[in-house]
């Protein structure tokens, strides 16, 4: 199976600062993944048209499922992350990861139904600061609806904006999470154009990776501000 980790800036180039959903799209669907975990998505906002992406997203890219979490509220609509799916969503939570007056994040836990069993999926969008992204991942660690299915193979997975990365040695190590997205060398994914962060990352849990690549294909250079991020894996 394949995941893809995209933060799509609103579906805002990076460099010429154009809207072009449709480059969005044509970046994922050359990647053909079972699982897409998006950040950054508009819903009712004016830059990019008032355009429902969320469900424009799902229907342009023909997937069985999708559910969106709304983060940060604006005049009108708003941005947040978006999980689109072949399979079923048998379960779907949103965690709010929000620091006192830091700016709203969030993650989205989702149960999948897929041909080799049930997969927890973690798609996540974490703080500027330091403390702020350890505080983020020790709350969603300890809460119940990680911790329930405590047994499932789980991938975690999104910007980070953990340019140091230290994620790797701190609630993830103690959780047991291996980090897929290592040597950081390998996995530059921002700015897109000129990667030079290791900002988009991933974690695993009970799960055989068999490949991890930042695509680097000539429009995801120019598509959004991040590469996407792809991880073909199989459930242990």
């Amino acid at each position: 199976m394949r995941v893809l980790s995209y933060n799509i800036h609103k579906g805002i180039g990076g460099r010429d600062r154009r809207y072009r959903l449709e480059r969005i799209v044509e970046v994922i669907a050359s990647q053909n993944p079972d699982f897409v975990c998006l950040q950054e998505v508009d819903r009712d906002v004016r830059r990019s048209k008032h355009d429902d992406q969320p469900r424009l997203l799902a229907e342009l890219l023909g997937v069985a499922d999708s559910f969106f979490q709304l983060n940060v509220k604006l005049k009108s609509g708003g941005y947040g992350n978006l999980i689109l799916s072949r399979h079923p969503i048998v379960e779907r939570h949103s965690i709010s990861l929000r620091l006192w007056f830091k700016k709203p994040r969030g993650a989205q836990v989702v149960r999948v139904q897929t041909p080799e069993g049930q997969l927890q999926l973690v798609n996540w969008h974490l703080g500027l600061a330091e403390f702020e992204r350890g505080w983020q991942a020790k709350k969603l660690l300890t809460h119940h609806h990680i911790q329930q299915p405590a047994a499932l193979p789980t991938v975690v997975i999104g910007d980070t904006n953990d340019w140091r990365n230290s994620l790797r040695r701190g609630a993830l190590a103690e959780h047991g999470f291996e980090q897929v997205t290592h040597p950081i060398s390998k996995f530059r994914t921002f700015p897109a154009w000129l990667p030079m962060g290791s900002l988009d990352k991933a974690f695993v849990r009970g799960i055989t990776v068999h490949d991890a690549r930042a695509v680097r294909t000539p429009l995801s250079h120019t598509a959004s501000d991040h590469l996407p991020l792809v991880i073909d894996f199989s459930l242990r």
